[in-house]
């Protein structure tokens, strides 16, 4: 296993250092305006906006600013901030513990809702049970995440006075559970119709028969024997959702107010702050790869056929 990780270590510094020259190239090349003059202004002083690009090597060849910013990276510099001439690294790592908290929690949500409901829909196959989960699961996938926001902002904030609108309260649970749950409905949607439809592959094996008729209960058979079988395509939908929430779900952060990675990226892009969205771009990969590699390692403890040799 050893081996393994360490050659799927390896194989992410040529996907960064990719994903490193396509962001940067898209953010100089192809993404219109000038982040010096929309930060000072339409009617700023020609010769200062020329100081300040020098100041920050935009005047510098292309092929010149590209090394530098890749020679940075392999130091663990991302540079400085265009607008508030911060470590892009620090606001990064700033925000993220509540992307971190929010994707986490969504993610909970997700599992406890989905699974459980794509188990029922297995078990009770065809009933109204069945009908009724995947009716939900429909409109869980189809529903605008930002318009459930909106929606729970207008029940729970407006009229009934529960939970808060927006913002992050010091990281109270009271302003968490409202954007979570927008987000973990969608995804838990998702997780639904996957174990339905994995359950329902492995609920009419042998050995799941086998188990009923040595006379062990109905839960422990579905539990023990069905879902534990049933669970790998079920992992790989729940780490890829986490690893795309830990991307920032700018959607929800907007509309809730919450100060993740999703609403620093959008802020970035709106001012042209180009180091800042390069390095957002970068370390929001590096969490997905490395979730991604997570979700490998487990297969081998669902499955003990599984090696990595």
């Amino acid at each position: 296993m050893l081996g393994y990780i360490l050659r799927k270590t390896l194989m992410v510094v040529p996907i960064l250092i990719g994903i490193a020259t396509i962001t940067f190239l898209l953010n100089f090349v192809f993404v219109p305006g000038d982040p010096v003059r929309i930060s000072m202004g339409q009617h700023a002083d020609p010769e200062t906006i020329e100081m300040i690009r020098a100041e920050m090597g935009l005047d510098d060849p292309l092929i010149v600013q590209y090394g530098r910013f890749i020679g940075g990276l392999f130091k663990g510099d991302f540079g400085k901030s265009f607008t508030t001439r911060q470590p892009v690294l620090d606001m990064v790592l700033e925000r993220f513990p509540a992307t971190a908290k929010l994707a986490l929690a969504a993610t909970i949500i997700s599992i406890v809702l989905g699974v459980s409901a794509g188990i029922v829909s297995a078990v009770k196959s065809n009933s109204f049970l069945d009908y009724f989960f995947m009716t939900f699961s429909m409109l869980g996938i189809s529903m605008p995440v930002y318009w459930l926001g909106l929606v729970l902002i207008v029940v729970f904030s407006l009229n009934l006075d529960l939970l808060p609108a927006g913002g992050y309260g010091s990281g109270s649970l009271r302003y968490l559970i409202l954007p979570a749950f927008a987000l973990g409905f969608r995804q838990a949607a998702k997780v639904a119709r996957m174990t339905r439809s994995s359950m329902l592959e492995v609920i009419d094996k042998d050995y799941v028969k086998t188990a009923r008729a040595k006379g062990l209960s109905e839960q422990i058979v579905v539990i023990k024997h069905a879902l534990k079988n049933a669970l790998i395509p079920v992992i790989t939908v729940i780490g890829t959702q986490l690893g795309y929430l830990l991307g920032g779900a700018v959607l929800t952060e907007s509309v809730f107010s919450w100060p993740g990675l999703g609403r620093l990226a959008v802020n970035a892009v709106l001012k042209r702050d180009f180091p800042l969205i390069q390095g957002t771009v970068i370390f929001l990969a590096a969490c997905f790869v490395l979730v991604n590699l997570l979700v490998d390692l487990s297969y081998g403890l669902l499955d003990p056929r599984i090696r990595y040799d």
